[in-house]
């Protein structure tokens, strides 16, 4: 009996269905959601990840080659101008400066001592004195050459005479003998005094050079003098770099601000050039975006920025563009797609700079997004961006809801963001909208809208 009284039961729900479906209890329309075409203001932006950064840092490095004593700041802690922040030994400096100094002065002592020539002016005194005796001595020797000469004359005739008178008996033997030595003797001296007068003259000649000698070396004192000037010069430059050097040897830092990066810490030897420390200023700190080449080309500098991100916190900072790149460059992006992005700089508008360094801490090379507005419309005619689709001919459409069927309708739009789209032509304001429709939705089917 129990199973008759269900089957009468179920009769009798079946037939109330099917009075109720009659009656549009049932509907065979598909639910869509909708929301109606309104006014109201769109800005069109461009959002991208970025990061902050400094426009400049100040490298403090290595002048020359050396030690470097310890450096006691860390990364993070505020140096003022002019601080001396790092420091080459001094003692090694200063060694070098008296190094330089001593080989100015030895070379000042070595022009001093060439400068003088009281030594070769008496020598070249001397000379001359010499040339004037040895002048003397060979007039001398000429006049005794000339005596020498008159004297054998003598004898050569004091010969013949003797020689002759021999004959006649009026002299000796011994008289003719005397006579032939005295001829003999008389011609040796005489070739002696030629012999002497010669050497005398040779000796003169000889002597005739020393002033011209004496003379000579003088000149080349000075030409040594010369050669020692440039010397000196030279080192008095190198002792200018070297006092230059002890100056540079502390290094100071050139601006108000925070060290960044501190790659030395303790003390070692290290070569020019070498980085020791990398300061910057926080208040120059401003926002880099690097953004797809094809959607750089609506934005422009002096567009509106809005900063955000969990690093700005919940209200966001407003910035301006201040500068976009002439020249793009390839990344890859984390999908593996070669993009072409371009970099843009934004400067925070005035006073939320100094708010986030105080309420977040901001510092360099944190990760932001940015969201740069590129147009603006106050009052237009506005649908959701998910309303909206292209058709086969590449046209823009939506799905509107008129008499409870979905209706395709091209439309022309304008302005548009992630989130809305202008309408400048096809629809009306108030018109309801499917928003995000299925695929499988078609021209002209019955749809349900949810409340």
């Amino acid at each position: 009996m129990k199973t008759k009284h269900w089957i009468i039961l179920g009769g009798v729900l079946t037939g109330a269905s099917v009075v109720y479906a009659l009656l549009g209890g049932f509907s065979s329309g598909v639910a869509v959601e909708t929301a109606p075409a309104k006014m109201g203001r769109i800005r069109e932006f461009v959002d991208e990840q970025a990061k902050t950064r400094l426009p400049r840092t100040y490298l403090i490095t290595m002048p020359i080659t050396g030690r470097i004593e310890a450096i006691d700041l860390d990364e993070g802690m505020h140096v003022r101008q002019g601080q001396v922040v790092a420091q080459i030994v001094p003692r090694d400096l200063q060694l070098s400066v008296e190094q330089a100094t001593a080989a100015v002065e030895r070379l000042q002592a070595s022009l001093k001592e060439n400068e003088d020539a009281s030594v070769e002016e008496t020598a070249f005194q001397q000379s001359l004195q010499f040339v004037k005796s040895t002048m003397a001595t060979v007039q001398a020797a000429a006049e005794r050459m000339t005596a020498g000469k008159a004297k054998l004359n003598y004898a050569l005739r004091d010969l013949a005479r003797v020689r002759h008178l021999a004959t006649t008996g009026a002299r000796t033997q011994d008289d003719l003998e005397r006579a032939v030595l005295q001829q003999v003797e008389s011609d040796v001296d005489y070739k002696q005094d030629q012999l002497v007068h010669a050497a005398m003259v040779a000796l003169a000649a000889a002597t005739d050079l020393m002033p011209t000698m004496v003379r000579q070396y003088i000149l080349r004192k000075n030409l040594a003098g010369d050669v020692l000037k440039k010397q000196k010069a030279e080192a008095e430059v190198r002792l200018q770099q070297i006092v230059q050097e002890q100056q540079r040897g502390v290094m100071h830092s050139p601006v108000d601000g925070v060290v960044l990066d501190r790659p030395i810490s303790n003390e070692r030897y290290l070569a020019a050039g070498t980085i020791l420390l990398e300061i910057g200023r926080l208040d120059e700190l401003e926002v880099e975006a690097e953004v797809l080449s094809l959607d750089v080309t609506t934005a422009k500098v002096g567009d509106v920025v809005e900063i955000y991100g969990p690093t700005i916190g919940r209200s966001p900072a407003r910035g301006t563009v201040a500068r976009i790149y002439p020249a793009g460059f390839t990344k890859i992006s984390s999908l593996g797609v070669e993009q072409q992005r371009v970099k843009v700089i934004v400067r925070f508008d005035g006073g939320e700079l100094d708010r986030l360094l105080k309420e977040r801490q901001l510092g360099v090379g944190y990760r932001v997004r940015v969201r740069i507005f590129t147009a603006d419309k106050s009052q237009t005619l506005l649908v959701a961006r998910s309303s909206l689709f292209r058709a086969a001919d590449n046209t823009w459409q939506v799905f509107v809801v008129r008499d409870g069927r979905a209706q395709l309708q091209d439309v022309e739009v304008g302005l548009m963001n992630d989130r809305q789209v202008e309408i400048t032509k096809g629809l009306s304001e108030g018109e309801p909208v499917i928003l995000a429709p299925e695929s499988s939705l078609t021209d002209d089917a019955r749809v349900d809208m949810e409340p």
